[in-house]
């Protein structure tokens, strides 16, 4: 089964100098430190075995390796091998039918840092990492309590990948739970290496731009979101953490909402707002307005703009059709050069594009200062899903207010809003708390009301005091 591993290591020993035995493990997942010093050390010793039964020396040998290591008794192939590829060492004893599963795994994981995508300035400063057992004991560390449940799966007929679910009894709902549990059972896929299979195989309306599964990488959102009644998926590998249900508010909303002055978060939380819809609708705007209806712009801005796009051939749709598609390309190349210049391009591009494209009559001055705000306006979603729905929404958009005008931009916005209306969240309504309407949730959409106002856990359900003295 192992032929042509050049990596797998075969050792063949002696149990406490008299037994036969044979380490099996690959050898650049296992700490070779540990495994010479502790545990070759305590297989050697000469020691007096108290029972010659061969099915009884697995068990003695595991209590004899308990203070060292994590072990476990393995019975079957199909087992064995899984936990050989894991990363464990697997002791065999000659005529026993059992085998142990010893864990000593190299640590190959970096160190913590600051998350990247989601900076703050007041907040802890420290993110996930690839591994899925550190990301996990982050979470412990912030939520302790027995009730912090998590489940764990394996997921990938290659590459068995270890998925994590967690949530907080008595907090969660249990149809919510049983949900993802359903979900993630159902997937059938040969390899999974990053939280995105996951999220595409289990969300619901796949063909939607719009994030209806939140991703992150911080551990006190993720606690937040626990405490809040959600469920989150951890995926060994990655240190993009699945939260879910969500709704629609949530991509606006950061967890320095929560650190800072109630009433600075609640005008963050509508300059987002207001600068989203910028995102999304400006480009359109512009064009519906000069191309269909420059009776809505006063006299001396009609003529500045005559003036502007005198000497450009191509009408406004066309121009700003070409800018976007420019801008997003410069975009894309500043995330994927090395960070010591992306930024410095991603800037120079746009200011020497841009200007040299206004010079040459390719396109007219207020096509440059459109584009440029818009660009502006997406970087102020915090979540980048969102973000990048917006910016793909943007261009049917345009192209509905080349063709109609303002009425085109008004039936589009109609139809955009009947979908967000019909999306779910693993059965919650995208839209809630505005539609359904609930009063109570308002305080955390529109606003950010005060600690002694608002209540993050309104809907829990409260455990009974006997758990709660246990």
């Amino acid at each position: 089964m192992f032929s042509n591993c050049s990596d797998l290591i075969v050792r063949r020993v002696h149990l406490f100098g008299s037994i036969p035995c044979m380490l099996v493990f690959f050898r650049e997942l296992v700490d070779s430190k540990q495994l010479d010093e502790e545990l070759l050390k305590t297989l050697l010793i000469n020691k007096t075995i108290e029972s010659n039964v061969t099915t009884r020396i697995i068990e003695q040998m595991k209590s004899e390796l308990l203070p060292i290591a994590r072990t476990k008794i393995v019975s079957n192939k199909k087992e064995t091998v899984k936990q050989i590829i894991r990363g464990e060492v697997v002791l065999f004893v000659e005529s026993s039918n059992h085998a142990l599963s010893i864990s000593m795994k190299e640590q190959l994981h970096r160190e913590l840092q600051e998350p990247n995508m989601e900076s703050v300035i007041r907040g802890p400063k420290v993110g996930f990492i690839e591994d899925i057992d550190i990301n996990m004991a982050l979470i412990r560390q912030q939520i302790r309590t027995p009730r912090l449940k998590m489940e764990q799966l394996l997921i990938g007929e290659i590459s068995q990948t270890v998925v994590v679910v967690a949530y907080l009894e008595n907090v969660a709902a249990p149809e919510v739970i049983m949900e993802v549990r359903n979900r993630l059972s159902r997937i059938d896929m040969d390899t999974v290496l990053e939280s995105g299979y996951i999220e595409e195989m289990i969300r619901d309306a796949p063909y939607s731009p719009f994030p209806v599964i939140q991703m992150t990488e911080r551990p006190d959102s993720v606690s937040a979101s626990l405490l809040e009644g959600k469920v989150a998926i951890l995926v060994d590998g990655t240190p993009m953490v699945l939260v879910a249900p969500i709704t629609f508010w949530h991509a606006f909303q950061t967890v320095e909402d929560y650190y800072a002055n109630f009433i600075v978060s609640t005008f963050l939380r509508w300059l987002r707002y207001l600068f989203t819809v910028i995102a999304l609708t400006l480009p359109s705007l512009f064009i519906a307005v000069n191309t269909y209806h420059p009776e809505l712009i006063p006299t001396s801005l009609v003529l500045s703009l005559a003036a502007a796009r005198e000497p450009v051939p191509f009408p406004a749709l066309v121009e700003i059709v070409m800018m976007e598609i420019a801008f997003e390309a410069i975009r894309e190349a500043g995330i994927r050069l090395p960070k010591q210049i992306g930024q410095t391009i991603s800037i120079v591009g746009v200011l020497v594009i841009g200007q040299a494209a206004v010079q040459a009559g390719i396109v007219s001055a207020p096509i440059v200062i459109v584009v440029s705000l818009t660009g502006i306006a997406s970087f102020l979603v915090p979540s980048n899903n969102m973000s990048q729905a917006i910016r793909i929404l943007r261009f049917p958009l345009m192209l509905s207010a080349g063709v109609f005008g303002l009425y085109g931009i008004g039936v589009a916005m109609i139809a955009l809003l009947i979908h967000l209306v019909n999306l779910r969240s693993f059965g919650v309504y995208y839209m809630s708390p505005l539609a359904p309407f609930q009063p109570s949730g308002i305080l955390d959409v529109f606003v950010r009301a005060p600690w002694w106002v608002i209540h993050k856990r309104q809907n829990r359900v409260r455990p009974n005091r006997e758990l709660e003295k246990q």
